[in-house]
């Protein structure tokens, strides 16, 4: 019952993982690749955080 209004911390990191690969390919487009090499680095932190909570459930 208390959960109920609890949002889902999966769902949050998959939203921030495609806001991050969105605007890696936009600065990757514009040819600034070392932001697009560090936003990549970023993404994939984020993939693991994911990962490891579905594991962990």
């Amino acid at each position: 019952m208390f959960g109920l209004f609890k949002k889902d911390p999966v769902k949050k990191l998959e939203k921030e993982y495609l806001a991050v690969m969105e605007k890696a390919m936009i600065i990757q487009r514009t040819g600034d690749l070392k932001h697009y090499a560090r936003l990549i680095e970023e993404s994939e932190t984020i993939q693991m955080k994911i990962q490891e909570l579905k594991n962990g459930k």
